[in-house]
């Protein structure tokens, strides 16, 4: 009894134990299954990643592609921009592509000492007004690559800038005596090669393209005083006939080339002829604009020796730079130099009184302070200094000249009132004038100013 007890258990035993093997084995095909179908589709899924990631670098690579030609066309039409400085408010646009720009300036100056008036050189204080008034209209041909640019321009009065007899004047938006409209620009502009080329031709303005700053170069909003649109030692003619090309090797390079009428009377251009190139570099220190221009000029406009008169067909040349760096998000810096041969002169450049005189070098430098930190956004305030040095030549030519350095200080502050109108009073400071020259009065000028600009 008990031996047949102990047999049912040992069979008991036996058969469980191969049961529980069996089992365990049926459970450990299972998993293998398991983990190769999920081998399987880890296969599958990391294939769709490889294939994403490759779209996502095609991607990548458009977009940088993109962002490259966005970067050249904002660069290409930048200079298009400047050409609408006049009229600081944002174009009409009347239909696709054609934009209207209408804008006005309005200038009060006074002065304690007016050191030029019929003949007279005593002491005497003035107050002088003119105003100009500008209509540009602006057309882009999107699928040639092309775009015209036409400038109306109206004013009437010289300002304080016929009493003044100065190397560098006061009111660089003064204009004549006499009202008249003109058209003071009609070009057209074409892009070249894949737009890395563009060439502008008509009546043009050089130094909307050449001596260009952020911050000194547009008479309507910043700095009034001729000094401080553009170097004086630079002999830029009259808007006229020219050509003009700009060359964008990469991104923040441009080199640019101009040949003008010197004249710009557009008779005989082949004997007075402007030629002037300039490299740009544009920088970004700490993700902070900057420009850096240098820049070389000939002017074969007939010019006279001043210690050899006889000599009455020479030419002219210079060189210069003109730099501009912002500082911080509100603050910008600028700096400006300009050499030019001191042996000539030009007999149709002359002073308020008809004296001829020929420059030698100039310097600027000054800053702009946006109004953001006073709560002021759209407001600025600026201030400049520098002077301007007349020849050795021309002091040698006449033993009795003084020709020291004229020294000019502005400052002025833009009140933006606004989207419209913006009220700018301007102050100047005009040390040695015309090189303490001015027979019977050497003292400084002082000029207080009110600037008005209209944009519709």
């Amino acid at each position: 009894m008990v031996a047949g007890f102990f047999r049912r258990l040992i069979l008991f035993t036996v058969v469980s134990f191969f049961y529980s093997v069996g089992c365990l084995f049926a459970g450990d095909v299972s998993i293998m299954d398991e983990i190769n179908q999920l081998k399987e589709r880890i296969a599958v899924l990391e294939k769709r990643v490889s294939e994403q990631d490759k779209c996502i670098a095609m991607h990548n690579s458009t977009v940088q592609a993109q962002q490259v030609k966005i970067s050249e066309y904002e660069t290409r039409f930048s200079q298009f921009e400047e050409n609408l400085h006049r009229v600081s408010a944002s174009p009409m646009q009347l239909m696709e592509g054609l934009e209207l720009g209408v804008g006005g300036t309005m200038v009060l100056q006074g002065a304690d000492n007016i050191n030029y008036r019929n003949g007279q050189t005593q002491k005497e204080s003035r107050a002088d007004a003119s105003y100009s008034a500008d209509v540009t209209l602006a057309k882009e041909f999107k699928e040639a690559g092309g775009r015209v640019f036409l400038h109306l321009e109206a004013g009437q009065g010289a300002g304080l800038e016929d009493n003044l007899t100065l190397y560098s004047n006061v009111n660089r938006d003064a204009g004549d005596s006499d009202a008249k409209v003109e058209l003071t620009e009609f070009w057209y502009e074409q892009d070249l090669f894949n737009n890395k080329v563009a060439a502008t031709f008509g009546k043009l303005d050089p130094t909307a393209y050449f001596d260009q700053n952020e911050v000194a170069n547009d008479e309507t909003t910043q700095f009034l005083g001729r000094i401080f649109r553009n170097s004086p030692t630079v002999e830029f003619p009259d808007n006229g006939a020219g050509i003009r090309f700009a060359y964008l090797p990469v991104e923040w390079l441009e080199l640019g080339y101009g040949l003008f009428d010197g004249s710009g009377s557009w008779e005989d251009i082949g004997d007075s002829l402007f030629n002037i190139g300039q490299v740009h570099f544009k920088t970004s220190f700490f993700n902070l604009p900057g420009n850096y221009r240098f820049y070389g000029w000939n002017n074969n406009t007939n010019h006279t020796k001043w210690l050899d008169s006889q000599k009455n067909k020479e030419g002219a040349y210079g060189f210069g730079l003109s730099f501009d760096q912002k500082a911080s998000d509100v603050v910008t810096f600028f700096a400006r130099y300009g050499w030019q041969n001191p042996e000539v002169y030009n007999p149709d450049i002359t002073a308020a009184d008809g004296s001829s005189y020929s420059l030698e070098q100039s310097w600027s430098i000054g800053f702009q302070v946006e109004g953001k930190p006073w709560g002021r956004e759209f407001d600025a305030f600026a201030l400049a200094i520098g002077q301007v040095t007349p020849s050795d030549d021309y002091k040698k030519s006449n033993t009795a000249l003084s020709a020291k350095p004229e020294g000019h200080l502005e400052a002025y502050y833009k009140i933006h009132v606004n989207d419209h109108l913006s009220i700018s009073p301007d102050f100047q400071y005009i040390w040695n004038p015309f090189g303490k020259d001015v027979t019977g009065n050497t003292k400084g000028v002082f000029v207080g100013g009110m600037r008005a600009q209209v944009d519709f």
